[in-house]
């Protein structure tokens, strides 16, 4: 039962709640603080070792927020730790990885036009990468090159975009992007877990056991947050990628990933520039216009040149692993059913008015296709109506009965082998 496309749905929509709702509350709190730390105004009469302050209103009530550059002189009894919304943040990142991808590997991970993988293969290449970027990331954090902010961060985009290279030659293109996002948030959540948190009990420690806090630890804290700022904006882009085949799915994705980072640093620098009272930037709007347009370029250059997964040159070839689908008695009315009341956006060349791309790259015009795809056309257009949109091609009731029938009688047939 646990492996019900049904329940599998329904956990992979829980999951992913459960992403954007931690998401929220991390960028949420982080945008808050990156704000409040740049909005700081040093006044007379500040208490000692008070760098600055700020006055703000809220819910009917206002506040007085001051920021210790190393800590007080004594540790207030509460203490609010910013971390979980990190930490679950990951946790639920990577159990949306596991569930969609991993469990999914041979639909959205592996592309055999770009790499021939076994799942497990495509699984371990995840798992090592992810783990290899932080490391790679840290070391030359801690390196002497850590000393210069500005060069390490240019250093640091030059990796992002070999990794985005690298992505494409291994994995789809839905699935690059994905791992961007999640080779990313990955160095985000290991700098709080690694060293923002740690280094901030260190110093509480030293203040309890009357000692003098190393500033270098705080110091060492604001250069990770300040990469972690620079680099939120990125990750809510490649969260949402795998929604629009024309960013991921294209010749130059990986060059269009790459554009994702700059847009970060331009919409950012807008808004930290704005928020420590250093007036308004407007050229970085412009900036960031003239790269998305770009990117929007980018989309349109030799499309024929990159396969996808859905997209591959034995897309007429029925793989083993979908053969039940094809071999099932109600495959020839089903096969009818989709190429007269789907294919005409699920295809190559849509012939949709306005559809320049299959939608989410999904093709339903060979056998092979059509069974590749079995358990969407079941999910999407059998037991719910959610395809087609607004049953633009009348689909009828008895049409997503044979959906229906079709994708369990196979299901069935292949339980009783």
């Amino acid at each position: 039962m646990f492996d019900h496309p049904i329940l599998w749905e329904w956990l992979s929509f829980g999951v992913r709640w459960l992403h954007v709702v931690t998401a929220i509350a991390w960028i949420g709190s982080s945008f808050y603080f990156i704000a409040l730390d740049l909005g700081l105004v040093k006044r007379p009469g500040l208490p000692d070792g008070v760098y600055g302050e700020e006055w703000q209103v809220h819910g009917g009530g206002f506040y007085n927020i001051q920021k210790y550059l190393v800590a007080p002189a004594s540790m207030p009894e509460h203490l609010t730790w910013f971390k979980w919304e990190s930490y679950v943040t990951w946790l639920s990142g990577a159990a949306l990885l596991a569930v969609v991808y991993y469990g999914g590997a041979d639909l959205f991970l592996i592309d055999t036009d770009v790499m021939e993988l076994a799942s497990w293969q495509a699984i371990l290449i995840s798992i090592v990468s992810l783990t290899i970027g932080w490391i790679c990331y840290h070391l030359l954090c801690k390196s002497p090159l850590g000393k210069n902010t500005w060069g390490l961060m240019a250093l640091l985009y030059l990796v992002l975009v070999l990794m985005a290279y690298a992505y494409t030659h291994v994995f789809s293109g839905r699935a690059t992007f994905l791992h961007m996002g999640a080779f990313t948030a990955t160095i985000m959540t290991a700098n709080v877990f690694f060293v923002i948190i740690p280094n901030q009990k260190i110093v509480v420690a030293d203040l309890k056991a009357g000692r003098t806090p190393d500033p270098r630890l705080g110091a060492e804290a604001k250069q990770r947050s300040l990469h972690n700022n620079y680099l939120t904006l990125p990750v809510i882009f490649f969260m949402l990628s795998n929604h629009y085949p024309m960013a991921f799915a294209t010749a130059y994705n990986w060059l269009i990933a790459a554009l994702v980072f700059l847009l970060g640093v331009t919409i950012r620098h807008w808004f930290n520039t704005t928020h420590a009272r250093k007036g308004e930037p407007w050229w970085t709007w412009v900036a960031t216009a003239i790269i998305f347009a770009l990117m929007i370029w980018l989309s349109t250059l030799g499309n024929g040149a990159p396969a996808t997964s859905e997209e591959g040159a034995d897309a007429g070839t029925v793989q083993p692993a979908y053969a039940m689908f094809a071999a099932d008695p109600h495959f020839e009315g089903v096969r009818d059913l989709v190429q007269s009341r789907c294919a005409m956006c699920h295809a190559a060349a849509p012939v949709w008015d306005g559809m320049a791309h299959a939608p989410k790259s999904v093709k339903l015009e060979t056998d092979a296709e059509i069974a590749r795809h079995a358990r969407e056309i079941y999910l999407q257009a059998g037991i719910s109506k959610a395809m087609p949109p607004g049953n633009v091609t009348y689909l009828t009731a008895e049409d997503r009965a044979l959906l229906t029938a079709w994708y369990e009688s196979a299901l069935s047939g292949k339980a009783t082998q």
